[in-house]
C-alpha cells in the first residue's frame, strides 16, 4: 500500500466518525511517518537477519543483535497506539507485495 492509500483510508475512517480537528490529522501524518520507518527496519532485518557479525577495533569478531528487530516492535506498538488514540482500525492492507517475505 502506498502513502496515499493508507492516508485516504484513515481519513475516511475519521470522516465517518466526524472527527475534523487538526490533532487527528497530525496523528495520521505521524502514523504515515512511522509506516516508512517500519519499512526501513524491515528491510534492514531482512538484509542482516536477527544477528550480525562485527569486528572490534582489536580485530575480534563478535555477534550483535540486529537493533532493527527491537525497533520494529517499538514502532509497531507506537503505530497501534496512534490508531487506538484515533479510534480507527488498521488500514485495510498495510503491506505491499514487495516485502511479503521479510519475516
Amino acid at each position: 500500500m502506498i502513502k496515499k492509500e493508507i492516508k485516504d483510508d484513515l481519513l475516511e475512517q475519521l470522516e465517518k466518525q466526524e472527527k475534523y480537528q487538526n490533532y487527528y490529522f497530525v496523528l495520521i501524518e505521524n502514523y504515515i511517518k512511522y509506516y516508512y520507518v517500519k519499512r526501513k527496519c524491515q528491510k534492514k532485518k531482512k538484509k542482516k537477519g536477527l544477528r550480525y557479525t562485527v569486528t572490534s577495533g582489536n580485530g575480534f569478531k563478535s555477534e550483535k543483535p540486529n537493533e532493527s528487530v527491537q525497533n520494529l516492535m517499538k514502532i509497531t506498538t507506537t503505530m497501534l497506539k496512534i490508531l487506538d488514540e484515533l479510534g480507527l482500525q488498521n488500514p485495510i492492507n498495510t503491506s505491499d507485495n514487495s516485502d511479503d517475505d521479510y519475516y
